[in-house]
C-alpha cells in the first residue's frame, strides 16, 4: 500500500462510498465527514482508515459486514440515541446496511495519524 496505509486508497469511504460520505472539513490533522445512510440502503465496501469521534444526528439500526459478508456488528438493542457521542477505531473494509426505518446520520471527526 502507498504511504504505509493498511488498505488500498480506492476503499477509502470518500472514494468507495461517495453517496454516503461528504467532507465537511479536512486538513493534515483531521477529516470531518457527514455520513448518511437511508432506511433500507447498504453502502458499498469501504474503509475508515483513521479512528475518530462520532456524533449521532439520527439513529437507525444497522448491520456491519466485513469484506467476506460476515456480520461483525449488529446494532439492534444498542440503546443509542441522537445526541450520543462515541469513539470508533479505524474500520477495516466493511459494508453497512441500514435495517431500520429511519435515516442513519453521523458526523465523524477522524483523527489522522502521523503521515
Amino acid at each position: 500500500m502507498q504511504n504505509n496505509e493498511p488498505w488500498p486508497p480506492d476503499l477509502d469511504a470518500l472514494v468507495a462510498a461517495p453517496d454516503n460520505h461528504k467532507v465537511l472539513f479536512e486538513n493534515d490533522s483531521v477529516r470531518i465527514l457527514d455520513t448518511s445512510i437511508a432506511a433500507g440502503e447498504a453502502t458499498p465496501l469501504h474503509t475508515h482508515r483513521w479512528p475518530g469521534a462520532l456524533y449521532i444526528l439520527s439513529w437507525s439500526d444497522f448491520v456491519r459486514r466485513d469484506e467476506h459478508g460476515q456480520t461483525v456488528l449488529e446494532s439492534r438493542n444498542a440503546g443509542i440515541e441522537p445526541g450520543t457521542a462515541l469513539w470508533s477505531p479505524a474500520l477495516a473494509p466493511h459494508t453497512l446496511e441500514n435495517v431500520g426505518t429511519t435515516e442513519l446520520r453521523v458526523i465523524a471527526v477522524e483523527l489522522k495519524k502521523d503521515q
